[in-house]
């Protein structure tokens, strides 16, 4: 009897060792690659919507005023809403808004109204960053200069 157990064991763990191979070796079903297509991000006022474009606006120190006013605006309108902090830290989508902040304060073809414009309503999207963002602000426009 305790023989037979023990056959019956082997049998089935080959069994058992069979169907992992068969999965883990045979040739999977190839898809065939679809192209992936990204949409073409929305284009307002003759800018791109997207973060990456308006945060190079932002950052040339060639953008006119009122480009900068407009993308300052567009990044305001579709991606002023930063993830919720993770519990004491902030979002790591966080620093690039803070490296746009710092970037606004010092570019030459920006006023006050630019900058308080954009700390308002990124305080009002966002109110658990209200220190981070005062504390970005201020760093901005320490760095700027006299």
């Amino acid at each position: 009897m305790e023989i037979t157990l023990l056959i019956k064991s082997i049998a089935g763990l080959v069994v058992v060792l069979g169907i992992l191979l068969y999965f883990l070796f045979a040739p999977a079903k190839k898809q065939p690659k679809r192209a992936q297509n990204k949409p073409a991000p929305p284009v307002e006022n003759g800018l791109k919507t997207d973060l990456e474009s308006l945060a190079a606006l932002i950052k040339n120190p060639a953008t006119p005023q009122r480009e900068l006013e407009e993308a300052v605006r567009l990044v305001v309108k579709y991606h002023g809403v930063i993830h919720p902090k993770m519990g004491l830290r902030v979002h790591p989508d966080f620093y690039l808004f803070r490296t746009l902040m710092i970037a606004l304060c010092r570019h030459p073809n920006t006023n006050k109204d630019i900058i308080i414009e954009f700390d308002r309503e990124l305080n009002r999207l966002n109110p658990d960053y209200k220190k981070e963002i005062n504390e970005a602000i201020t760093k901005g426009l320490n760095a700027r200069g006299a």
